[in-house]
């Protein structure tokens, strides 16, 4: 099936050329959950990403529960705020003030996460699982979903906490994709031009 045109987070259409310029990273939300069949086929779409030799190596987590959000939320925040306190150069530090807010959720109250993870031992781990990412978000903006990739979500050591979320022994959580309808779309940050360092032909 070819899909000539997808609907933008204010319900227009738009070209697939528009969807990539114009997805945005949303960090408020509606209260309005969305389905989990919707996010099962956003999952489905987002395992079409290429992967090196085709290992296809990610798995995912949804959660749809704000109680659960905000004990993965507070769990991170507090792994975070102690490897700054005994690191102050963490590249972490400059949320220090944000963390330490109690009622800062990093998920920004969204309704859903999604979590993309896979072995920790898999050599392109990280790029394979950012293109599925990528794959992700495009298919929400497609269906006027926002996401954000939120990287202080992924900081989860309670052993009770790693056992009820599901997460495999030896696996690294890759990429905390939050999920929702967006309350506020921020504007275009403005781009840099590309840097082309070389054409050959």
């Amino acid at each position: 099936m070819v899909v000539e045109a997808f609907t933008t987070m204010e319900g227009q259409e738009m070209t697939f050329d528009e969807l990539l310029i114009n997805r945005r990273s949303v960090r408020k939300y509606k209260d309005t959950p969305v389905s989990n069949e919707v996010i099962k086929e956003m999952i489905r779409e987002s395992t079409f990403a290429p992967s090196a030799g085709n290992e296809q190596p990610w798995k995912f987590i949804v959660v749809n529960d704000y109680q659960w959000l905000k004990k993965i939320s507070d769990e991170s925040k507090k792994n975070i705020l102690a490897r700054i306190a005994a690191d102050p150069n963490d590249y972490a530090h400059k949320y220090k003030g944000m963390l330490e807010n109690k009622s800062f959720n990093v998920f920004y109250n969204a309704p859903c996460l999604v979590m993309i993870l896979g072995a920790s031992s898999l050599k392109n781990l990280y790029v394979d699982c950012a293109l599925a990412a990528s794959y992700f978000m495009l298919a929400a903006a497609s269906r006027g979903l926002g996401t954000c990739w939120v990287n202080l979500g992924t900081e989860i050591s309670d052993p009770d906490m790693i056992h009820e979320l599901g997460i495999p022994e030896n696996h690294t959580i890759v990429a905390p994709i939050t999920v929702g309808y967006p309350e506020q779309i921020p504007s275009a940050p403005k781009r840099k031009e590309p840097v082309i360092i070389k054409i050959i032909s």
